[in-house]
């Protein structure tokens, strides 16, 4: 192997492992608009924090939460991705 072919073909399989997630925009249709299907991820993600916070004063448990600036949206980063792993992988 010549001494500047060993660097281009390194360089060619980076590229294409760096390619091979571009195969399709996750994206999906509502009322004729495409949303990223991140952003609606997201929003239901919020949307189930929300919940979950109704709930746990429902059931006496947010007084016991020192700090829930930083629970609930630590909820809604964790009910993002599950959705996000869930539907789209």
């Amino acid at each position: 192997m010549n001494r500047f072919q060993r660097p281009l073909t390194l360089l060619a399989a980076t590229m294409c492992l760096a390619l091979a997630g571009c195969g399709r925009a996750p994206t999906f249709d509502i009322l004729g608009s495409f949303f990223p299907s991140w952003l609606v991820c997201i929003f239901i993600g919020i949307v189930l924090a929300a919940l979950v916070q109704r709930l746990f004063v429902r059931l006496g448990i947010d007084s016991h939460i020192l700090v829930p600036v930083v629970v609930y949206p630590c909820f809604a980063l964790l009910f993002a991705c599950v959705l996000w792993l869930s539907f789209f992988r």
